[in-house]
């Protein structure tokens, strides 16, 4: 079941993040006390993820990698991690997470693959990408959007939203169940959302 999944957990499963460079090697002390509840706390027989648009930004064939920030980024850092599941909260392996979304001005890369990426879940089902947090632009608050894919079944597009955000209640697009569980961290933001699949 997913409640046995805390923040603490992802951090184990995902490996040490001092060693990559990221700057959260705090992040296991820090949310020892405040774990990231799963979003949404998985039940056996629950709905699937609500669908969204993909908006007019999305471009196929991003490369494949967790790390979205390259030398220079701006913004501030953010560690997206998660599982992807079947309605019956099982895990799945090999699953193709696809995230994009805009700067920290609030434009996107539509010439090259700036914060643009994808990975495959492991085998615990697990996802993680580093970035940043991106800004809000006219008619939009501040939101990532999302491909995922399980191998041979239907892809899922969906966005997700930053809680406590002002726009949220001024975008015609945004939903509540598409809310990350987001704490700070010493240099940073980490974000939890657990995709649900329309798999048994």
């Amino acid at each position: 079941m997913t409640s046995n999944y805390t923040r603490r957990n992802i951090l184990i499963a995902g490996g040490t993040l001092a060693a990559t460079g990221f700057g959260f090697d705090a992040s296991a002390q820090e949310l020892a006390g405040n774990e990231l509840a799963p979003t949404p706390a998985c039940h056996d027989g629950d709905e699937p993820t609500l669908r969204q648009t993909e908006g007019p930004f999305f471009k196929p064939s991003s490369p494949q990698r967790s790390e979205l920030r390259e030398p220079g980024s701006a913004g501030v850092a953010v560690e997206l991690t998660g599982l992807v599941l079947t309605r019956s909260c099982k895990p799945i392996a090999g699953a193709l997470v696809d995230l994009w979304h805009a700067d920290d001005k609030g434009d996107y890369d539509n010439r090259g693959f700036r914060f643009r990426g994808h990975q495959y879940t492991d085998a615990n089902g697990l996802y993680r990408f580093r970035t940043v947090k991106p800004a809000r632009y006219i008619g939009r608050t501040r939101h990532y959007h999302v491909k995922v894919q399980a191998a041979g079944s239907r892809v899922l597009t969906t966005q997700l939203y930053f809680p406590d955000e002002p726009g949220n209640r001024r975008d015609r697009l945004f939903r509540s169940e598409l809310l990350m569980k987001v704490a700070r961290v010493s240099d940073g933001e980490a974000a939890r959302f657990d995709f649900v699949l329309e798999l048994r």
